[in-house]
């Protein structure tokens, strides 16, 4: 009987040896995953070799890292936590607990695990200096609400002084003509971009003051109709890849009357050219306004030619971590960061095609009943909150299986085909384009053809190797038609040059 007791227990032992070993094989298969920038199959190997080894911290912080590349926060700061569950010495854990914190715009978290980490190593420059941008950060949000008040909050625009701004003689970029956007200003301003030239600033800032008072005007839903011969082009996420906008008006011609286009919102940061793409985009709004009146105290929208929907990234949080704060305030100041902020908060959240089709960055809501009447009575000149429509709209995800889960961002939720149908039915609506995340292919279609992504930033950050693609829908039958374009070469400023430091170093 002992003997067969001491034979079962090294079979165990021996098994266990097995495992363990084979554990290591696919942590090796991951590694080399992730440093072809094959993320995916990295996560997919680490989640293998967990299944074989379930207590081993480094392959959680290992994941963990893996899926902040894939910008799946939510889950990269619960495999972070894991991992120090297991082993709260394990010092990486506290690095990825931070940056998945971070990129979470949770900087009070995040700078709790820079203070183990600097008082475990004393000396280790890296993490003190970590601590410090980390901490300047928490004490400048302090201070943001600290001088916040009831009172209205008075516009930058109220400081400006436009008319006696002077335009250098030395200057010889464009110039808007008599104050007004043309299209031979456009083509000028984007040859200049093309040139890595600027813009003067007085330019850009009666670009961003008309745009304000146009974009304040607009409903949260815009609601428009294509006529039968008309069509339409949806674009999704650019993040500040302007050379690769300038080949989708190259492949797709330049916006118009009859050319008309729809952004899907994260136009900014990220790509270090995100102010070359912004001002473009809000210079063909103003060149290609919508014709918006009021008319029995009904808003209606007649059909027009450029249509521009917030992202989750047109928003400060996410600008202050991932380059576009950082970008305005290098090439031009403080003060003109703080008015395309106030410019973003009155982009509208979603777009409604023909009663059928609804285009929002993100996707749907955290509970059912949500109906369109919802969507246009949104208060949408702020900050998005943590939860609810709005913040739903420019964060949700779609899953495969049916049902609602935790988002793997961290923030809003991931919605199931189920949940896409009876939306779809309770509105009258035929399907959903959305855009948010990379996608191999440019574009992916799910939940039976009733939940549709594009995105249309290809090679993200230099690294993803993706497509991007653009969404044709016509007026006769609102099917869509895909069209695919790949990367193309760009100046030798890398994504993330003027990200904050700490999320630069917190993902590598």
């Amino acid at each position: 009987m002992a003997n067969d007791t001491a034979t079962s227990a090294s079979g165990s032992r021996e098994k266990m040896a097995e495992g363990d070993k084979n554990a290591e094989k696919l942590k090796e298969m991951a590694n080399n995953c992730f440093k072809e920038k094959d993320y995916d199959n990295a996560i997919k190997y680490y989640t293998e070799a967990l299944e074989l080894n379930p207590a081993s911290a480094i392959y959680f912080s290992n994941r963990s890292l893996a899926y902040l590349r894939t910008e799946c926060y939510g889950y990269a700061l619960a495999d972070a936590t894991k991992c120090l569950e297991i082993d709260k010495n394990y010092i990486k854990g506290y690095y990825r607990r931070a940056t998945s914190n971070m990129s979470l715009g949770k900087f009070k978290a995040a700078l709790k695990d820079y203070e183990t980490v600097v008082r475990v190593r004393p000396n280790d420059k890296d993490a003190k200096m970590k601590y410090q941008e980390c901490n300047k950060i928490v004490k400048q949000k302090a201070f943001e609400r600290a001088i916040a008040s009831d009172e209205i909050k008075k516009s930058v625009v109220d400081s400006l002084d436009i008319e006696n701004m002077m335009i250098e003689d030395e200057y010889t970029g464009p110039k808007l003509e008599e104050g007004k956007v043309t299209m031979t200003f456009m083509k000028e301003m984007m040859e200049c971009f093309k040139d890595q030239k600027k813009l003067h600033r007085k330019c850009a800032y009666q670009i961003l003051i008309q745009v304000k008072e146009l974009l304040s005007k607009l409903p949260s839903l815009i609601e428009i109709t294509l006529k039968e011969t008309e069509k339409i082009t949806i674009c999704g996420d650019t993040h500040g890849q302007f050379y690769d906008l300038l080949n989708i008006f190259e492949l797709n011609g330049l916006p118009s009357e009859t050319n008309p286009y729809l952004f899907n919102g994260d136009f900014v940061d990220r790509g270090s050219f995100s102010l070359e793409v912004i001002l473009t985009l809000f210079g063909f709004k103003l060149l290609l306004p919508d014709s918006f009146y009021l008319l029995r105290e009904v808003s209606m929208l007649l059909p027009d030619s450029f249509y521009l929907l917030r992202g989750n990234h047109e928003t400060d949080n996410m600008n202050q971590m991932y380059g576009f704060e950082g970008e305005v305030k290098a090439k031009y100041t403080t003060p003109m960061f703080t008015l395309f902020s106030e410019v973003f908060q009155w982009l509208p959240l979603a777009q409604c095609i023909n009663g059928k089709v609804l285009v929002m960055h993100g996707g749907l809501f955290s509970e059912d009943g949500v109906m369109l009447d919802d969507l246009r009575k949104i208060d949408r000149n702020r900050q998005p909150p943590d939860s609810g429509p709005m913040c739903d709209l420019l964060w949700s995800d779609p899953q495969p299986q049916n049902g609602r889960s935790v988002s793997k961002r961290g923030v809003s939720c991931q919605f199931g085909p189920d949940v896409t149908e009876r939306f779809l039915e309770q509105n009258n609506l035929d399907y959903i384009v959305r855009s948010h995340e990379v996608k191999a292919e440019g574009y992916e279609v799910t939940h039976s053809g009733k939940c549709i992504t594009v995105f249309s930033a290809p090679n993200y950050c230099d690294q993803m190797a993706n497509k991007g693609a653009y969404i044709h829908l016509r007026g006769s039958d609102l099917k869509p038609e895909f069209h695919q374009f790949t990367a193309v070469p760009h100046p030798n400023v890398k994504p993330m040059a003027y990200a904050n430091s700490l999320m630069q170093m917190g993902m590598m």
